[in-house]
């Protein structure tokens, strides 16, 4: 098991091999993204966000994932381009991962076991009943657009449910909270 989620080799959209240390001392939000997604509207608020708090110390970091109704088909130049011409995506996108299930990529298995609870959990889930989605894992990543929050030092204070935005009011103070610390 690797100390932290910041020590998993990880690999940006244009194939450079990394992990998330490169990010250290600052506020990271790692959220699983889908361009074909209800929710992927929410690449705009986490670009305005991303811009509003980049100079602060946070950064997004965006993990396409095609674990949910095949929402995110793209091979990673047409994620990028996609984000790019769409939303005005600056923060970096990495390559596409499994978030959940056997194929889970480490980096989703740390986070997940750090943090099994979301912040927000609840309505998302119940919506997703409707049509017959339930995970066996409660654990699992629910649906495109989880969020987890690392702070400067690497550890993971927070995880909040798809359907918490980048304008909601507990995601931005658990945000201003972690860039407020000079750790």
């Amino acid at each position: 098991m690797t100390s932290s989620p910041l020590d998993i080799p990880v690999k940006t959209a244009d194939g450079r091999q990394t992990t998330l240390a490169e990010f250290r001392g600052r506020v990271m939000l790692v959220v699983n993204v889908a361009s074909k997604c209800g929710l992927t509207v929410q690449y705009d608020g986490l670009e305005k966000l991303y811009e509003a708090k980049r100079d602060a110390g946070l950064v997004v970091l965006a993990f396409p994932a095609n674990n949910f109704m095949q929402q995110e088909p793209g091979t990673e130049a047409e994620i990028v381009e996609f984000c790019t011409s769409t939303y005005d995506v600056q923060f970096p996108i990495f390559s596409k991962i499994s978030v959940k299930g056997e194929a889970i990529h480490p980096l989703y298995r740390s986070l997940t076991a750090i943090a099994p609870d979301a912040i927000g959990e609840g309505p998302m889930r119940e919506r997703l009943k409707g049509y017959g989605v339930e995970p066996e894992n409660k654990m699992d990543v629910l649906w495109n657009f989880e969020k987890f929050l690392i702070a400067r030092d690497g550890k993971v204070t927070a995880r909040f449910a798809p359907d918490v935005t980048a304008e909601d009011g507990r995601l931005v103070s658990a945000i201003d909270r972690e860039l407020a610390q000079r750790g």
